[in-house]
């Protein structure tokens, strides 16, 4: 698997993701903050080159999670891609359901998504942020300068599977993707 370390480039996996579930996966919702404009470009090339149609939605507060969701669902599309932002993690419960409900793949960056019953979650591990996040507190308490330390990108990616999820969309999951996953809810 590709352990890419870009966000950008985190949406272009978790698009393959989909498609390697999905063959078929033809158009995908992409649930975001339009205030955090940092993926679209990237995931759109990403888009293109697998021959997905993009329909982005805006999600910029919590009282529009309804009106979004209706939007997403006017669109028919297959799929849900719910992108990090703290507007929309407090409601992964609720757009998993949905998502179920209206019979759609969903993906995310944090695994706390496929916990709370999105299909996939791929992203980086926070637990390795947090380990190497100690290593640069360290190094600061003992005199570094935070300005001359290295900026570091995530090194460690994780693909958790909720599989309750997929029997609940009668989806089987590829028994080459079950390899590649670093945990499986059942």
């Amino acid at each position: 698997m590709s352990r890419s370390s870009r966000p950008e480039h985190n949406t272009g996996k978790q698009l393959e993701l989909l498609k390697e579930i999905l063959p078929r996966l033809s158009r995908v919702a992409i649930l975001w903050n339009a205030a955090n404009p940092a993926y679209t470009r990237e995931t759109e090339i990403s888009a293109t080159t697998l021959g997905i149609r993009l329909d982005f939605v805006d999600l910029r507060s919590s009282d529009q999670v309804e009106d979004a969701l209706a939007t997403v669902a006017q669109h028919r599309v297959d799929a849900l891609l719910l992108m990090p932002d703290p507007v929309i993690y407090p409601h992964r419960t609720r757009l998993a359901d949905f998502a179920v409900k209206n019979r759609l793949l969903t993906i995310a960056l944090l695994r706390e998504f496929a916990n709370a019953g999105s299909l996939m979650s791929y992203g980086p591990s926070l637990p390795d942020l947090v380990r190497r996040s100690s290593v640069f507190v360290d190094k600061i308490l003992k005199g570094a300068k935070p300005a001359d330390l290295p900026v570091e990108q995530p090194t460690k990616f994780e693909l958790v599977i909720n599989l309750k999820t997929a029997k609940a969309l009668g989806l089987t999951i590829p028994q080459s993707l079950l390899m590649r996953a670093d945990e499986i809810i059942q």
